[in-house]
């Protein structure tokens, strides 16, 4: 008699977990006990709690999700990532029991949004919302289907970005989001009064996001990017334990306290298991208007300092150009504006170099054009 379905299921995952290896242990995940809870339902939705030491490698936990979506039979999978001081000390099967910390929620996976992209930076002051508005718009003109969420909770910019400001209408108790060169937006700014200050704890910061993932009719999606505040804080943990981010860019500009504060941000998303895809290096020169001579304004490299640090690669430099901002206060993304202009170039390579690192869920991705 042949094994149940599911319990040829659960030996194909612990399979696949023995070849996943941890470096610092020299043996495979499953043996050094960094599994547990591991379940499998008869959709093939695998389910386990992942523990992760401040010594492991964050990558193990992206190695282990590859691994086990890799199995025939696996729909989806969902990892719990804790530190080994959040479980009871003797672990799962009993023993002394020491104080526990709840551990974080379990980030659900959304097909219908596609590939969701978080873009982050250490600091303000880099133009992350404006890389957000643009590689969106630039994805847009290239086909896709794609939405922006504006979790700026502190400074919402993508609406006057993208150039609108209405408030969203609620049908059938979904939030509509508004739309603008082809992307699909919602952000707190069509919400609040603009000079209204948003002086909100994290429950509250962690509630706004879940209610614009879950309770905006954003339909089907090929890309979902999601502009985050600067920092390490509430948002950013509360995205990471919310949804399941398939990947991350990390804005700076050349000046090292800006890249400093860049890796602590792109550490931060390794720590919770999210991959960074690459370093974006905004206003890295200035481009004459009048002869289009190339000058360095800052200190020259530190995106590629970064990104030769994180071992992830510099997707593309923005340069400073006449007119970017003035098109921005007008919500004129550039790559829609003045497509052949510098900054747009070096705009729409890094939307295709980002494509071509999240993949799409459509077969046969569509080329960037102009």
């Amino acid at each position: 008699m042949s094994p149940p379905p599911t319990t040829a299921l659960r030996d194909r995952l612990s399979a696949a977990l023995a070849a996943v290896q941890n470096p610092r242990l020299g043996t495979d995940v499953a043996a050094a006990g960094m599994v547990q809870d591991l379940t499998v339902d008869d959709q093939g939705l695998v389910t386990l709690t992942f523990q992760l030491t401040k010594q492991d490698p964050a990558t193990l936990v992206r190695d282990a999700r590859r691994a086990l979506q890799a199995v025939p039979g696996v729909t989806g999978v969902k990892i719990n990532v804790v530190e080994p001081s959040t479980v009871p000390v003797g672990g799962p099967r009993g023993g002394a029991a020491g104080p526990a910390v709840p551990p974080p929620s379990v980030p659900e996976e959304l097909p219908s949004l596609g590939r969701v992209l978080a873009i982050s930076s250490g600091k303000g002051g880099v133009g992350k919302s404006t890389i957000s508005a643009n590689v969106a718009a630039a994805l847009a003109r290239a086909g896709h289907r794609v939405g922006l969420m504006d979790a700026d909770i502190y400074g919402p910019n993508v609406p006057r970005m993208m150039g609108v400001g209405r408030k969203p209408e609620v049908v059938g108790g979904k939030i509509q989001p508004l739309d603008a060169h082809g992307v699909k937006l919602m952000s707190l700014g069509f919400i609040v009064e603009r000079e209204a200050p948003a002086i909100w704890r994290g429950p509250i910061i962690m509630k706004i996001i879940q209610q614009f993932i879950r309770d905006v009719a954003w339909g089907e999606l090929d890309y979902f990017l999601v502009d985050l505040p600067p920092g390490t804080g509430d948002a950013q943990l509360s995205l990471a334990q919310t949804i399941l981010i398939h990947g991350a860019l990390i804005v700076t500009t050349p000046q090292e306290m800006a890249t400093g504060d860049s890796l602590r941000g792109a550490k931060m998303f390794e720590r919770v298991g999210v991959r960074v895809l690459g370093v974006v290096e905004n206003m890295s020169y200035y481009v004459c208007p009048h002869c289009g001579e190339r000058t360095e304004l800052f200190r020259s490299g530190g995106g590629q300092r970064l990104a030769d640090e994180l071992g992830v690669p510099l997707l593309g430099q923005v340069p400073l150009q006449a007119g970017l901002a003035d098109l921005a206060d007008t919500g004129q993304p550039i790559v829609v504006a003045a497509p052949d202009s510098t900054a747009a170039q070096a705009l729409d390579v890094i939307a295709r170099r980002t494509a071509d690192l999240l993949g799409t869920r459509r077969p046969g991705p569509l080329p960037i054009t102009r």
